[in-house]
């Protein structure tokens, strides 16, 4: 993913998956199609490297990548290689 948008919520009472369903809600409304990829801080990910969303009827890959800052997620579509 080249280009996405960056969501901040660090409310820790708030679970990452409910973090990532009103990301995704917020992305459909701006950009008129739902994410299929969102990454996170690795400390977020309590379930392992990579776990996978269902948010109105897209699967969203939530995956670690150290870059993305404490409390952010970087949510958007990822690019197909052919």
């Amino acid at each position: 993913m080249h280009t996405g948008m960056m969501w901040f919520d660090n409310d820790p009472r708030t679970s990452l998956e409910f973090k990532v369903r009103k990301a995704s809600v917020y992305y459909k409304q701006k950009f008129g199609r739902l994410p299929d990829l969102c990454l996170v801080p690795p400390a977020m990910l309590t379930e392992g490297p990579m776990e996978t969303l269902t948010d109105q009827g897209q699967q969203i890959t939530v995956r670690a990548y150290r870059p993305v800052l404490p409390g952010h997620l970087w949510i958007g579509v990822e690019e197909q290689h052919s």
